[in-house]
């Protein structure tokens, strides 16, 4: 049984970070063990997003492209914000702010798309889920009893 809520953590916070604390919170589990789920749930995230990213993206795109390529907007907001993010602070920024701006994907495709090495975007999403994992856990584990 507790497996099952683990998975629900995991699988929570594989696609939004926050998801798994509050998951975890829902399901009654430790803060730690919320914490190492969601940090699990994130990294597996940015591991198929690092390397297996060009396998997905050829997939949906001939899963849904019909006819002649659309062309994009080059400058969006969301755009405009992960360009200063990247010229301001990096690659250290871009993994800093995946959990609680970004989700796992979307920093992950962020920081490949901007041609870093696979291995510093492991390790750095690495660090940045460790920290907030535990943040954002004792936080939502230590708050309820003031926002509950």
């Amino acid at each position: 049984m507790e497996v099952a809520k683990y998975l629900s953590v995991i699988f929570a916070s594989m696609i939004k970070f926050f998801g798994g604390p509050l998951t975890g919170l829902a399901l009654k589990i430790t803060w730690v063990e919320t914490a190492i789920c969601s940090v699990i749930g994130m990294m597996i995230t940015v591991a198929l997003i690092t390397f297996f990213g060009d396998y997905i993206q050829r997939f949906f795109t001939r899963l849904f492209q019909k006819g002649e390529p659309k062309k994009k907007k080059k400058f969006t907001r969301s755009n405009r914000l992960a360009v200063r993010v990247r010229r301001r602070f990096g690659l250290i920024g871009i993994s800093f702010l995946t959990p609680i701006l970004f989700s796992p994907i979307g920093g992950a495709i962020l920081a490949l798309a901007f041609r870093y090495h696979k291995r510093d975007i492991m390790l750095n999403m690495l660090w940045s889920a460790c920290v907030w994992g535990v943040i954002q856990s004792l936080f939502l584990y230590y708050a309820k009893n003031i926002l509950f």
